[in-house]
């Protein structure tokens, strides 16, 4: 199953700090939809960049909660960014949206309960076989979305080491999806030492050379980061962080969208103002 246009919602559990991993997941709690008809009403700054008529497809990015770090206000966090995304795609309707990685921080106790489209980040410290059973999906899966696929990797581990996408898992994905009219991956783990916090993964890089429709990564995972940089020509997009004790000054979410001259329009909202507007030329 796919989530989109009016499925990704989010649970948090009634009493975070005192239930163990089995109450947490008997006991979590709907707290906010993020559906057309839901809830809280904000105003937006409307995508000028781009006609919104002429939109195929439109998708949301977030990243590093970090849900249970210990001296943050990680509740509030994700209730208050819920609440915006739920805002944005009432006004501007999005076809998804992407969770990449550090949704918890350190302790599988506070594992969200969230369906669909999530990568695992270095603070997301669960087996895999706790993963799938949590989120109903692998550590490495992908979707095809409308005529677009979606691919999602993992990047690190039980142990929160820093990885590389499995190489061979994504070789026999992205040739799955060679004939998809575009193609946009999500890995938490910045696959290029353009930061501090970024590691080099030469051979992935190699890899997406020889796909042409590989139109761009999203990175999560530098929470000071919140722009673009090139590679090869595909851009590796940064959104910034929703949680966590660093980062920009700010915390928000990317948009992207996809327009029927299959140019891509993309911005961070801030989080109700978007900024770092990028047009990246069709494939």
């Amino acid at each position: 199953r796919i989530l989109c246009s009016s499925c990704f919602f989010i649970n948090l559990p009634f009493n975070q700090q005192m239930m163990n991993r089995r109450k947490f997941l008997k006991n979590t709690t709907p707290v906010l939809l993020l559906l057309a008809g839901g809830g809280v009403s904000y105003s937006y700054t409307k995508p000028d960049i781009s006609d919104i008529k002429k939109s195929k497809l439109r998708f949301a990015v977030i990243s590093d909660g970090h849900f249970g770090q210990v001296e943050t206000d990680y509740d509030r966090y994700f209730q208050g960014m819920m609440s915006q995304i739920n805002g944005y795609h009432k006004q501007f309707p999005l076809d998804c949206c992407i969770m990449n990685g550090d949704i918890i921080h350190d302790n599988p106790a506070f594992t969200l309960k969230m369906p669909y489209f999530v990568t695992q980040g270095n603070h997301d410290m669960v087996s895999e076989e706790e993963w799938t059973k949590t989120w109903n999906m692998p550590l490495n899966h992908h979707v095809k979305l409308k005529r677009h696929a979606f691919i999602m990797a993992t990047t690190s581990n039980q142990q929160g080491q820093y990885l590389c996408p499995n190489l061979a898992w994504m070789t026999e994905t992205l040739e799955k999806y060679k004939s998809a009219e575009n193609i946009f991956i999500f890995i938490h783990i910045t696959p290029v030492k353009w930061t501090k916090n970024g590691i080099d993964c030469p051979d992935f890089i190699e890899l997406l050379k020889k796909y042409p429709n590989v139109r761009l990564v999203c990175n999560g995972h530098d929470h000071d980061q919140d722009d673009l940089k090139i590679k090869n020509s595909i851009p590796y997009l940064f959104n910034g962080h929703i949680g966590g004790n660093w980062g920009t000054s700010y915390k928000g979410f990317r948009i992207i969208d996809l327009m029927k001259d299959n140019t891509i329009a993309t911005y961070m909202m801030n989080p109700t103002v978007k900024i770092k507007e990028h047009v990246l030329e069709s494939a």
